[in-house]
């Protein structure tokens, strides 16, 4: 059962994945700017969604499903990230804490000047979380081989 969940998380995510690099591609061309047109915002908020869905779906399903697939024990989220760290599918924690900080920011502003000023930091932090799932999405390949 367990793994027929990791399968479908894979196929998940690496739909996730691919709609979140198409929405950064895009918001690359746009790029940084004091203003935007009506277009040009709604694809910075569709590229800050799919981020906050990302990040969410990452942390929270999928780090999980691992830990259960490999008789981790399921303790705290704090246990969860630090062992998506121990496996190398992260750099540091502290670079997923912040990129829970932008999710937290992007799901709780409403103000649309607020919103545009973490469009650079969705940018980068962007591909730091495609980075994040290829090398989730690559770890899972692997232990479903096992």
């Amino acid at each position: 059962m367990i793994r027929e969940k990791l399968t479908l998380e894979y196929a998940q995510l690496t739909k996730q994945r691919d709609w979140l690099a198409y929405s950064l591609q895009e918001c690359q061309t746009i790029g940084i700017r004091p203003t935007y047109t009506i277009d040009e915002f709604g694809l910075f908020e569709t590229l800050c969604s799919r981020y906050a869905r990302g990040v969410d779906f990452l942390i929270r399903k999928v780090f999980r499903t691992i830990d259960a697939y490999e008789f981790e024990n399921q303790g705290t989220l704090i246990d969860t990230v630090n062992n998506a760290e121990k496996r190398g599918l992260i750099s540091d924690v502290e670079t997923l804490r912040t990129m829970k900080d932008i999710r937290n920011t992007l799901v709780h502003e409403y103000i649309e000047e607020a919103l545009s000023e973490v469009f650079d930091e969705v940018l980068e932090y962007t591909e730091i979380l495609l980075e994040i799932m290829d090398a989730t999405l690559a770890y899972i390949d692997k232990a479903l081989q096992r």
